[in-house]
């Protein structure tokens, strides 16, 4: 089984467009019972929240977000935790906006190792 995402703090490995995550965003992770919920912010982000469930290595949530232009958007993404050889994780993500119109890939990874 996959560890707890409980606290875990992920960062993304690649910016992405203007008004997007960016490397200098950073993502803390909670997790009880099936649901799972994050707080974010950095470089375009402001404030994000993020809220969904878990299946073993599978997420689903939505996830809303103000950047510094003032605009908020929304949108659903689904990821799979990977563990990588270090002992770090690894979130596979496959994103779409529901409030404008995009979609996309990413991948984070947990900043810091995390005693198991």
């Amino acid at each position: 089984m996959v560890p707890s995402l409980e606290g875990l703090t992920f960062a993304p490995v690649a910016d992405q467009a203007p008004g997007q995550v960016g490397t200098g965003t950073r993502f803390t992770y909670h997790e009880q019972d099936g649901g799972i919920w994050a707080e974010y912010a950095g470089g375009d982000v402001v404030r994000g929240r993020l809220v969904g469930t878990r299946s073993g290595d599978r997420l689903d949530f939505r996830y809303v977000q103000l950047t510094h232009d003032g605009i908020t958007s929304s949108g659903h993404c689904e990821s799979r935790i990977v563990e990588l050889p270090d002992g770090r994780l690894r979130l596979e993500e496959s994103w779409q906006w529901e409030s404008r119109t995009g979609d996309g890939t990413s991948i984070v990874e947990e900043v810091t190792r995390h005693a198991r």
